[in-house]
Protein backbone atom coordinates (compact mmCIF):
# COMPACT_ATOMS: atom_id res chain seq x y z
CA UNK A 1 0.00 0.00 0.00
CA UNK A 2 3.05 2.33 -0.23
CA UNK A 3 2.03 3.87 -3.54
CA UNK A 4 -1.63 3.98 -2.52
CA UNK A 5 -0.91 5.90 0.69
CA UNK A 6 1.42 8.25 -1.20
CA UNK A 7 -1.32 9.00 -3.72
CA UNK A 8 -3.87 9.57 -0.97
CA UNK A 9 -1.56 12.11 0.68
CA UNK A 10 -0.32 13.90 -2.42
CA UNK A 11 -3.64 14.14 -4.30
CA UNK A 12 -6.01 14.85 -1.43
CA UNK A 13 -8.29 17.07 -3.49
CA UNK A 14 -9.13 14.35 -5.99
CA UNK A 15 -9.78 11.75 -3.33
CA UNK A 16 -11.85 14.18 -1.26
CA UNK A 17 -13.91 14.83 -4.38
CA UNK A 18 -14.58 11.15 -5.13
CA UNK A 19 -15.15 10.49 -1.41
CA UNK A 20 -17.74 13.27 -1.36
CA UNK A 21 -19.46 11.79 -4.40
CA UNK A 22 -19.54 8.36 -2.72
CA UNK A 23 -20.91 9.93 0.47
CA UNK A 24 -23.70 11.71 -1.45
CA UNK A 25 -24.66 8.54 -3.33
CA UNK A 26 -24.67 6.64 -0.04
CA UNK A 27 -26.88 9.34 1.47
CA UNK A 28 -29.33 8.99 -1.42
CA UNK A 29 -29.34 5.19 -1.25
CA UNK A 30 -29.64 5.08 2.54
CA UNK A 31 -32.36 7.70 2.75
CA UNK A 32 -34.34 6.07 -0.04
CA UNK A 33 -33.93 2.66 1.64
CA UNK A 34 -35.14 4.12 4.94
CA UNK A 35 -38.11 5.75 3.23
CA UNK A 36 -38.93 2.49 1.45
CA UNK A 37 -38.75 0.59 4.73
CA UNK A 38 -40.93 3.17 6.47
CA UNK A 39 -43.56 3.08 3.74
CA UNK A 40 -43.54 -0.72 3.72
CA UNK A 41 -43.96 -0.79 7.50
CA UNK A 42 -46.96 1.53 7.32
CA UNK A 43 -48.40 -0.70 4.63
CA UNK A 44 -47.98 -4.21 6.04
CA UNK A 45 -47.01 -4.19 9.73
CA UNK A 46 -50.49 -5.27 10.87
CA UNK A 47 -50.46 -8.18 8.41
CA UNK A 48 -47.00 -9.29 9.52
CA UNK A 49 -48.25 -8.94 13.10
CA UNK A 50 -50.98 -11.56 12.67
CA UNK A 51 -50.44 -14.92 14.40
CA UNK A 52 -50.20 -18.24 12.63
CA UNK A 53 -47.91 -20.12 10.28
CA UNK A 54 -50.00 -19.30 7.20
CA UNK A 55 -52.49 -16.62 6.21
CA UNK A 56 -55.45 -17.96 4.27
CA UNK A 57 -57.25 -15.79 1.71
CA UNK A 58 -60.10 -16.50 -0.66
CA UNK A 59 -58.80 -17.78 -4.00
CA UNK A 60 -60.75 -16.12 -6.84
CA UNK A 61 -61.55 -18.11 -9.95
CA UNK A 62 -59.58 -15.67 -12.08
CA UNK A 63 -56.71 -13.63 -10.71
CA UNK A 64 -54.68 -13.58 -7.53
CA UNK A 65 -55.83 -13.41 -3.89
CA UNK A 66 -56.41 -9.92 -2.53
CA UNK A 67 -56.96 -8.65 0.99
CA UNK A 68 -59.39 -6.05 -0.31
CA UNK A 69 -61.61 -8.65 -2.05
CA UNK A 70 -61.24 -11.74 0.16
CA UNK A 71 -64.34 -12.96 2.00
CA UNK A 72 -64.27 -16.28 3.85
CA UNK A 73 -67.56 -17.95 4.78
CA UNK A 74 -68.35 -19.95 7.89
CA UNK A 75 -68.16 -23.26 6.01
CA UNK A 76 -64.61 -22.46 4.89
CA UNK A 77 -63.62 -21.53 8.44
CA UNK A 78 -65.08 -24.82 9.71
CA UNK A 79 -63.28 -26.79 6.97
CA UNK A 80 -59.91 -25.36 7.97
CA UNK A 81 -60.58 -26.06 11.65
CA UNK A 82 -61.42 -29.66 10.82
CA UNK A 83 -58.37 -30.17 8.60
CA UNK A 84 -55.87 -32.70 9.94
CA UNK A 85 -52.82 -31.08 11.48
CA UNK A 86 -54.42 -27.68 12.14
CA UNK A 87 -53.88 -26.44 15.68
CA UNK A 88 -55.47 -22.98 15.64
CA UNK A 89 -57.61 -20.94 13.25
CA UNK A 90 -58.12 -17.23 13.93
CA UNK A 91 -60.62 -15.43 11.65
CA UNK A 92 -59.70 -11.77 11.16
CA UNK A 93 -61.85 -9.19 9.43
CA UNK A 94 -60.25 -6.20 7.69
CA UNK A 95 -62.02 -3.12 6.37
CA UNK A 96 -61.21 0.51 5.70
CA UNK A 97 -63.24 3.13 7.58
CA UNK A 98 -63.11 6.42 9.43
CA UNK A 99 -63.17 7.24 13.11
CA UNK A 100 -63.98 10.40 15.05
CA UNK A 101 -62.86 11.23 18.57
CA UNK A 102 -65.37 12.06 21.29
CA UNK A 103 -65.09 13.19 24.90
CA UNK A 104 -62.23 14.85 26.72
CA UNK A 105 -59.80 14.69 23.81
CA UNK A 106 -62.15 16.52 21.47
CA UNK A 107 -59.68 19.24 20.53
CA UNK A 108 -60.45 21.25 17.38
CA UNK A 109 -58.26 19.03 15.18
CA UNK A 110 -59.58 15.77 16.68
CA UNK A 111 -63.21 16.45 15.75
CA UNK A 112 -62.58 15.57 12.09
CA UNK A 113 -62.74 11.99 10.89
CA UNK A 114 -59.50 10.02 10.62
CA UNK A 115 -58.95 7.20 8.12
CA UNK A 116 -58.36 3.92 9.98
CA UNK A 117 -58.12 0.21 9.27
CA UNK A 118 -60.81 -1.73 11.13
CA UNK A 119 -59.66 -5.17 12.28
CA UNK A 120 -62.12 -7.67 13.70
CA UNK A 121 -60.01 -9.72 16.10
CA UNK A 122 -61.36 -12.28 18.61
CA UNK A 123 -60.28 -11.82 22.21
CA UNK A 124 -58.08 -14.69 23.39
CA UNK A 125 -56.46 -15.29 19.98
CA UNK A 126 -52.77 -16.28 19.99
CA UNK A 127 -50.71 -13.32 21.06
CA UNK A 128 -49.18 -11.03 18.43
CA UNK A 129 -48.77 -7.31 17.82
CA UNK A 130 -52.15 -7.17 16.06
CA UNK A 131 -54.21 -9.56 18.18
CA UNK A 132 -53.00 -7.91 21.39
CA UNK A 133 -55.24 -4.95 20.43
CA UNK A 134 -58.38 -7.13 20.58
CA UNK A 135 -61.04 -5.69 22.92
CA UNK A 136 -62.92 -7.87 25.40
CA UNK A 137 -66.43 -6.56 24.62
CA UNK A 138 -68.45 -5.35 21.65
CA UNK A 139 -68.68 -1.85 23.14
CA UNK A 140 -64.92 -1.27 23.32
CA UNK A 141 -62.07 -0.94 20.85
CA UNK A 142 -58.30 -1.27 20.93
CA UNK A 143 -56.24 1.41 19.23
CA UNK A 144 -52.80 1.19 17.76
CA UNK A 145 -50.45 3.95 18.87
CA UNK A 146 -50.81 5.63 15.48
CA UNK A 147 -54.60 5.68 15.72
CA UNK A 148 -54.48 7.07 19.26
CA UNK A 149 -52.09 9.81 18.13
CA UNK A 150 -54.15 10.77 15.07
CA UNK A 151 -57.39 10.82 17.07
CA UNK A 152 -55.80 12.50 20.13
CA UNK A 153 -57.41 10.01 22.49
CA UNK A 154 -56.33 7.64 25.23
CA UNK A 155 -57.73 4.81 27.34
CA UNK A 156 -61.21 5.69 28.59
CA UNK A 157 -62.02 8.13 25.78
CA UNK A 158 -64.66 7.44 23.16
CA UNK A 159 -64.49 7.18 19.39
CA UNK A 160 -67.26 6.96 16.82
CA UNK A 161 -66.98 4.50 13.93
CA UNK A 162 -69.71 4.14 11.29
CA UNK A 163 -72.18 5.90 13.57
CA UNK A 164 -71.52 3.77 16.66
CA UNK A 165 -69.60 5.04 19.68
CA UNK A 166 -67.04 2.82 21.41
CA UNK A 167 -64.88 3.25 24.51
CA UNK A 168 -61.13 2.95 24.09
CA UNK A 169 -60.05 -0.06 26.19
CA UNK A 170 -56.39 -0.32 25.21
CA UNK A 171 -53.69 1.49 23.25
CA UNK A 172 -51.14 -0.90 21.81
CA UNK A 173 -48.22 -1.04 19.40
CA UNK A 174 -47.61 0.72 16.11
CA UNK A 175 -49.76 -1.43 13.78
CA UNK A 176 -50.55 -0.17 10.26
CA UNK A 177 -52.47 -1.51 7.30
CA UNK A 178 -52.38 0.12 3.86
CA UNK A 179 -50.98 3.35 5.39
CA UNK A 180 -53.79 3.68 7.92
CA UNK A 181 -53.50 2.98 11.67
CA UNK A 182 -55.31 -0.05 13.06
CA UNK A 183 -58.42 0.02 15.24
CA UNK A 184 -59.40 -3.39 16.62
CA UNK A 185 -63.03 -4.36 17.27
CA UNK A 186 -64.62 -7.56 18.47
CA UNK A 187 -65.70 -9.91 15.63
CA UNK A 188 -69.41 -9.10 16.10
CA UNK A 189 -68.83 -5.36 16.29
CA UNK A 190 -66.57 -5.53 13.24
CA UNK A 191 -69.15 -7.52 11.25
CA UNK A 192 -71.81 -4.88 11.97
CA UNK A 193 -69.43 -2.07 11.01
CA UNK A 194 -68.43 -3.90 7.83
CA UNK A 195 -72.07 -4.28 6.78
CA UNK A 196 -72.65 -0.57 7.36
CA UNK A 197 -69.68 0.06 5.07
CA UNK A 198 -71.18 -2.12 2.35
CA UNK A 199 -69.45 -5.43 3.13
CA UNK A 200 -70.90 -8.82 3.96
CA UNK A 201 -69.46 -9.07 7.50
CA UNK A 202 -67.47 -12.22 6.68
CA UNK A 203 -63.83 -12.55 7.83
CA UNK A 204 -61.17 -11.42 5.39
CA UNK A 205 -58.31 -13.73 6.33
CA UNK A 206 -57.63 -16.76 8.50
CA UNK A 207 -54.47 -16.99 10.58
CA UNK A 208 -53.81 -20.74 10.71
CA UNK A 209 -51.26 -22.54 12.87
CA UNK A 210 -50.23 -26.18 12.60
CA UNK A 211 -48.72 -28.65 10.16
CA UNK A 212 -51.49 -29.67 7.75
CA UNK A 213 -51.09 -30.44 4.07
CA UNK A 214 -51.39 -26.78 3.11
CA UNK A 215 -51.75 -27.37 -0.63
CA UNK A 216 -54.47 -30.00 -0.26
CA UNK A 217 -56.41 -28.01 2.35
CA UNK A 218 -56.24 -24.85 0.24
CA UNK A 219 -57.41 -26.68 -2.89
CA UNK A 220 -60.26 -28.34 -1.01
CA UNK A 221 -61.50 -25.02 0.44
CA UNK A 222 -60.82 -22.87 -2.67
CA UNK A 223 -58.44 -20.66 -0.72
CA UNK A 224 -54.77 -19.66 -0.90
CA UNK A 225 -52.45 -20.28 2.04
CA UNK A 226 -49.09 -18.53 2.32
CA UNK A 227 -46.75 -17.32 5.03
CA UNK A 228 -47.34 -13.76 6.25
CA UNK A 229 -44.33 -12.52 4.29
CA UNK A 230 -45.37 -14.28 1.07
CA UNK A 231 -48.91 -12.94 1.50
CA UNK A 232 -47.80 -9.32 1.14
CA UNK A 233 -48.26 -9.19 -2.68
CA UNK A 234 -51.99 -9.62 -1.97
CA UNK A 235 -51.89 -6.01 -0.74
CA UNK A 236 -52.45 -3.92 -3.84
CA UNK A 237 -50.25 -1.00 -2.78
CA UNK A 238 -47.31 -3.04 -1.51
CA UNK A 239 -45.89 -4.37 -4.79
CA UNK A 240 -46.16 -1.07 -6.67
CA UNK A 241 -44.63 1.03 -3.90
CA UNK A 242 -41.77 -1.27 -2.96
CA UNK A 243 -41.11 -2.19 -6.60
CA UNK A 244 -40.73 1.39 -7.82
CA UNK A 245 -38.61 2.54 -4.87
CA UNK A 246 -36.53 -0.64 -5.02
CA UNK A 247 -35.82 0.02 -8.70
CA UNK A 248 -34.52 3.48 -7.80
CA UNK A 249 -32.21 1.97 -5.16
CA UNK A 250 -30.85 -0.58 -7.65
CA UNK A 251 -30.19 2.19 -10.19
CA UNK A 252 -28.32 4.20 -7.56
CA UNK A 253 -26.22 1.14 -6.74
CA UNK A 254 -25.36 0.86 -10.43
CA UNK A 255 -24.45 4.55 -10.62
CA UNK A 256 -22.14 4.21 -7.61
CA UNK A 257 -20.29 1.28 -9.22
CA UNK A 258 -19.88 3.21 -12.49
CA UNK A 259 -18.69 6.40 -10.78
CA UNK A 260 -16.13 4.64 -8.59
CA UNK A 261 -14.97 2.44 -11.47
CA UNK A 262 -14.56 5.42 -13.82
CA UNK A 263 -12.61 7.41 -11.23
CA UNK A 264 -10.14 4.65 -10.42
CA UNK A 265 -9.75 3.69 -14.09
CA UNK A 266 -8.67 7.23 -14.97
CA UNK A 267 -6.55 7.52 -11.83
CA UNK A 268 -4.77 4.22 -12.54
CA UNK A 269 -4.06 5.25 -16.12
CA UNK A 270 -2.49 8.48 -14.85
CA UNK A 271 -0.15 6.55 -12.56
CA UNK A 272 0.74 3.90 -15.15
CA UNK A 273 4.34 5.15 -15.22
CA UNK A 274 4.70 4.60 -11.47
CA UNK A 275 3.21 1.14 -11.82
CA UNK A 276 5.65 0.33 -14.63
CA UNK A 277 8.56 1.42 -12.42
CA UNK A 278 7.36 -0.84 -9.61
CA UNK A 279 7.07 -3.78 -12.01
CA UNK A 280 10.54 -3.06 -13.35
CA UNK A 281 11.80 -3.21 -9.77
CA UNK A 282 10.19 -6.63 -9.34
CA UNK A 283 6.76 -5.87 -7.86
CA UNK A 284 4.30 -8.66 -8.53
CA UNK A 285 0.88 -8.18 -10.12
CA UNK A 286 -0.74 -9.45 -6.93
CA UNK A 287 0.91 -6.77 -4.79
CA UNK A 288 -0.07 -4.03 -7.25
CA UNK A 289 -3.67 -5.31 -7.31
CA UNK A 290 -3.78 -5.25 -3.50
CA UNK A 291 -2.37 -1.72 -3.61
CA UNK A 292 -5.07 -0.50 -6.02
CA UNK A 293 -7.95 -2.26 -4.28
CA UNK A 294 -6.71 -1.15 -0.86
CA UNK A 295 -6.70 2.45 -2.05
CA UNK A 296 -10.27 2.07 -3.36
CA UNK A 297 -11.38 0.42 -0.11
CA UNK A 298 -10.05 3.31 2.00
CA UNK A 299 -11.89 5.89 -0.12
CA UNK A 300 -15.08 3.81 -0.10
CA UNK A 301 -15.05 3.22 3.66
CA UNK A 302 -14.54 6.91 4.43
CA UNK A 303 -17.14 8.12 1.93
CA UNK A 304 -19.74 5.47 2.83
CA UNK A 305 -19.13 6.01 6.55
CA UNK A 306 -19.85 9.73 6.19
CA UNK A 307 -22.94 8.99 4.07
CA UNK A 308 -24.38 6.47 6.55
CA UNK A 309 -23.71 8.90 9.40
CA UNK A 310 -25.72 11.57 7.59
CA UNK A 311 -28.50 9.04 6.92
CA UNK A 312 -28.69 8.18 10.62
CA UNK A 313 -28.85 11.83 11.68
CA UNK A 314 -31.35 12.91 9.02
CA UNK A 315 -33.41 9.75 9.50
CA UNK A 316 -33.71 10.39 13.23
CA UNK A 317 -34.78 13.98 12.52
CA UNK A 318 -37.25 12.98 9.79
CA UNK A 319 -38.76 10.08 11.71
CA UNK A 320 -41.47 12.27 13.20
CA UNK A 321 -42.51 13.79 9.88
CA UNK A 322 -41.89 10.97 7.41
CA UNK A 323 -42.47 7.19 7.50
CA UNK A 324 -38.74 6.46 7.88
CA UNK A 325 -37.28 3.15 9.08
CA UNK A 326 -33.85 3.47 10.68
CA UNK A 327 -32.43 -0.04 11.14
CA UNK A 328 -29.48 -2.20 10.04
CA UNK A 329 -31.58 -3.19 7.03
CA UNK A 330 -31.60 0.43 5.80
CA UNK A 331 -28.05 1.39 6.90
CA UNK A 332 -25.63 -1.52 7.27
CA UNK A 333 -27.01 -3.51 4.32
CA UNK A 334 -26.87 -0.63 1.78
CA UNK A 335 -23.40 0.30 3.05
CA UNK A 336 -22.16 -3.27 2.54
CA UNK A 337 -23.62 -3.42 -0.97
CA UNK A 338 -22.01 -0.06 -1.78
CA UNK A 339 -18.59 -1.34 -0.66
CA UNK A 340 -18.93 -4.52 -2.73
CA UNK A 341 -20.13 -2.68 -5.85
CA UNK A 342 -17.52 0.04 -5.42
CA UNK A 343 -14.73 -2.53 -5.25
CA UNK A 344 -16.23 -4.26 -8.29
CA UNK A 345 -16.11 -0.95 -10.15
CA UNK A 346 -12.53 -0.33 -9.03
CA UNK A 347 -11.60 -3.82 -10.21
CA UNK A 348 -12.22 -2.65 -13.78
CA UNK A 349 -9.05 -0.58 -13.46
CA UNK A 350 -6.94 -3.64 -12.62
CA UNK A 351 -6.43 -4.42 -16.28
CA UNK A 352 -4.28 -1.30 -16.53
CA UNK A 353 -2.28 -2.46 -13.50
CA UNK A 354 -1.60 -5.97 -14.73
CA UNK A 355 -0.77 -4.84 -18.29
CA UNK A 356 1.65 -2.07 -17.35
CA UNK A 357 4.89 -2.58 -19.32
CA UNK A 358 8.11 -2.38 -17.25
CA UNK A 359 9.97 -1.29 -20.39
CA UNK A 360 8.02 1.95 -20.28
CA UNK A 361 9.84 2.83 -17.07
CA UNK A 362 13.19 2.16 -18.83
CA UNK A 363 12.39 4.57 -21.65
CA UNK A 364 11.83 2.02 -24.41
CA UNK A 365 9.27 4.28 -26.05
CA UNK A 366 11.79 7.08 -26.55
Amino acid sequence: MFVAWRDLRSARGRFVLIGSVVALITLLVGFLAGLTGGLATQDVSAVLGLPGDRLVLQQPVDGKPSFSESSIGTSTVAAWRDAAGVDEVTPVGIAQGRATAEGRAAAPRSSSAVAVALFGVPHGAPGSMTTDLAPTTDETVGLSSGAATDLHVGVGDRVTITGTTYRVATVGGDAWYSHTPVVALSPDAWAQADRRLGGDGAPTVLAVSGTPDWTAAAARTHTAAASPLMSLPALQTFTSEVGSLGLMIVMLFGVSALVVGAFFTVWTMQRSADIAVLKALGASDASLVRDALGQALVVLLVGIGVGIGLVSVLGALAGGALPFLLSPLTTVLPATVMVVLGLAGAAVALRTVTRADPLTALGSNR
